[in-house]
């Protein structure tokens, strides 16, 4: 029975002012549709508390639905439906139309690490990211990731991730440490910038790793103009001075190296591991596997041949073991290599070395280096000296292969310097008591500095020191006050691939716990006001888009087109003309002695699941067995079985396999110096 034709006009122009402003209006029984007093009298007596809170205009329904919102939101805080700038983040009542349970949605991001930016797509469900692949339209990636990349979705769920600010290892908050008051006699940032701007910033040091993200470089260059006499040091464990050294003897400037493996026939590997853990790997593996795809036309014959790989490493890599011919050499015997094959070519007339027992492979790789003239290249690992490197660049330019398979730009990362020499006047200041107030970006410089730098020692020297990390670490617990930062998941940047190619980092999920990004602390730093991370690198790419050949009013198009794409098209850097320093020769050191008789000769290598110990905490790497050896969870001395047996390697022992076999592994100390 409907009784709407019952009701008075005033209840029924209510009825319908209140179904234009909320939608239909649903009712269980008469009595709640005719709204009588007697109606509101029981209702009373049901709900004595909620009754008299309700305020005008808001239903039972309403109120339901907002309790169940809160409720969620409490089990759901950081989950959001998509990346977006907005702050506050809560679970959606009404489903946005792109999202169906069960279907994942695909955002363009990028990953930096070492220097360089690999672009990938970042499979979402309902708002969580799950699945981490590579983008096939950015040069560095071209749809490949590693395993650094596949994993790296852990360490954003991992749950020793720091939560929280703490101040002398006690909890803190955001607003203590950007406050205007002291916490605990300790100064908050905001104090201690007001002082270092009175003083010019003569005590302030900043240190952060390498930097390739243009953003992020024009917000240290604002800080360091309000600041003069401030400075900037940068270090990792895993930056190639050495190179960085030899490009700056060899043509008096820094520049960016890159090659193209696609067009060389013959490649000559100087203990490099260039198929991993350098980069732009992932490119180099597909343009150097390309060319070992051999097609044959419909005749039989080939229709290009087969690159040739030389390989003269002491440790066996991946790059090693993909060699046609691999020479084992100790480290320390790869410049005495080189230098002959560099005499024997006729890049150094005469003035390099002697070929030794070696002769054979010298002249055989010597003659193949020549039939191949500008179609073929030599690379350096990051671990060879400094006139290793200044070697290959001098065999490069003297076969014709700069400009060819060995290109030359304008530096990827901002202000390139060689970061141990970085350091190191870092540690002389914080040793003279220069250092007023340090802050530390990212890194664990405590845990991965040279032993002999004395990094803890000295810091301590330092009045104020602030550290901004994923982690709890060894560096955060030597500063008064550590800052957690957000994962690369959860923060706006930019960044730049190992050819310059710029691309938007954007954010799948909203931080899970209190971090912010480097952009926000260095926006405070210099305007005491944090400023999101979305604004900072937005408005940094409004006032450069135009420079790309965009027209101002098409700004909007620009940056969507960017974040889907995940490629800033056009960034790219352009190759550059270089030549050698006529006095380049006098650049290079005596070659080094062989080492005595009995000597052993100590490798120290990247790991290629944990990289330089940042990535310890993350299960799936760990549990990832590394190439060559298969090992897992282990920090294994490889040595032969001949050398093992000469240094009597035994003692502690551990089964493993059971009862019914396996094996024992000695447990040994290795002890330098």
């Amino acid at each position: 029975m409907n009784s709407r034709k019952n009701l008075s006009p005033k209840l029924a122009a209510l009825q319908k002012s209140l179904a234009s402003a909320q939608g239909k209006v649903y009712w269980r029984t008469l009595e709640e549709l005719a709204d009588t007093a007697a109606f509101r009298e029981l209702l009373q007596l049901e709900f004595p508390e909620q009754a008299d809170t309700w305020p005008d205009g808001l239903s039972r329904r309403q109120f339901l639905t907002l309790m169940g919102a809160s409720l969620a939101l409490g089990g759901l805080t950081g989950c959001s439906t998509r990346p977006a700038p907005s702050i506050s983040v809560v679970p959606y009542v009404r489903q946005p139309e792109e999202l169906v349970p069960g279907k994942p949605l695909f955002f363009a991001t990028t990953m930096t690490l070492g220097g360089a930016g690999v672009g990938l797509l970042v499979e979402n469900h309902l708002g969580r990211p799950t699945k981490i692949e590579g983008n096939p339209d950015h040069p560095g990636s071209l749809g490949a990731t590693d395993p650094i990349h596949q994993a790296s979705i852990l360490t954003l769920y991992d749950p020793d991730r720091s939560q929280t600010v703490t101040l002398l290892g006690q909890t803190s908050t955001w607003d203590a440490a950007l406050g205007e008051f002291p916490t605990q006699g300790i100064q908050s940032i905001h104090q201690a910038m007001v002082t270092q701007r009175q003083r010019q910033g003569r005590g302030f040091r900043l240190l952060t790793e390498t930097i390739v993200s243009p953003t992020l470089y024009q917000q240290i260059r604002q800080l360091l103009q309000t600041l003069p006499e401030a400075r900037w040091h940068q270090y990792e464990p895993l930056a190639p001075n050495a190179n960085r050294r030899a490009v700056q003897a060899a043509y008096g400037a820094y520049v960016n190296t890159l090659y193209d493996y696609r067009k060389a026939d013959v490649v000559l590997s100087l203990d490099a591991d260039f198929l991993t853990g350098m980069p732009g790997s992932l490119r180099y593996v597909a343009d150097f596997m390309g060319r070992r795809r051999v097609r044959t036309t419909a005749e039989g014959a080939a229709k290009a041949e087969m690159n040739r790989l030389y390989v003269v490493e002491p440790c066996v890599s991946c790059t090693g073991a993909k060699a046609d011919n691999r020479l084992a050499l100790k480290a320390h015997e790869i410049e005495a290599f080189a230098r002959a094959l560099a005499d024997r070519i006729g890049a150094t007339s005469g003035a390099a070395g002697t070929a030794g027992r070696h002769a054979n492979w010298v002249e055989a790789v010597a003659a193949d280096l020549e039939r191949h003239r500008g179609r073929c290249l030599i690379i350096a690992g990051s671990g060879q000296p400094e006139s290793v490197h200044l070697l290959a660049l001098a065999m490069n330019h003297h076969l014709g292969n700069i400009g060819q398979t060995v290109l030359h730009t304008e530096p990827v990362e901002a202000e390139p310097v060689d970061q141990l020499q970085s350091l190191r006047g870092l540690i002389n200041d914080m040793e003279q008591g220069k250092v007023e107030m340090l802050v530390i970006v990212g890194g664990n410089p405590v845990f991965t500095a040279p032993v002999d730098f004395r990094m803890a020692e000295h810091m301590q020297k330092v009045p104020f020191r602030v550290h901004l990390s994923l982690f709890q670490d060894e560096t955060s617990r030597l500063c008064h006050w550590h800052l957690p930062e957000t994962h690369y998941l959860e923060a706006w940047s930019d960044t730049r691939a190992f050819d310059g190619t710029a691309s938007i980092a954007q954010p799948l999920i909203q931080p899970l716990y209190q971090g912010r990004s480097a952009h926000e602390l260095l926006s405070v730093l210099s305007h005491d006001v944090p400023t999101p991370g979305y604004e900072i690198v937005r408005g940094y790419w409004r006032s450069h888009h135009a420079s790309l050949g965009h027209a101002p009013e098409h700004y909007e198009e620009f940056w969507q087109t960017a974040l889907h794409d995940g490629v800033i098209a056009g960034t790219a850097l352009k190759p550059k003309s270089v030549s050698l320093q006529p006095a380049w020769r006098d650049q290079l050191k005596p070659a080094p002695t062989a080492l005595p008789a009995g000597e052993l000769e100590l490798v120290f290598q990247p790991d290629p699941m944990i990289y330089d110990g940042r990535f310890a905490n993350n299960g799936w790497l760990q549990e990832c067995p590394k190439p060559i050896t298969t090992l897992t969870w282990d920090n294994a001395a490889l040595m032969s079985p001949k050398t093992a047996e000469r240094l009597g390697v035994h003692g502690k022992t551990y089964a493993h396999g059971g009862e019914h076999g396996g094996f024992h592994v000695p447990v040994i100390e290795l002890r330098v110096g």
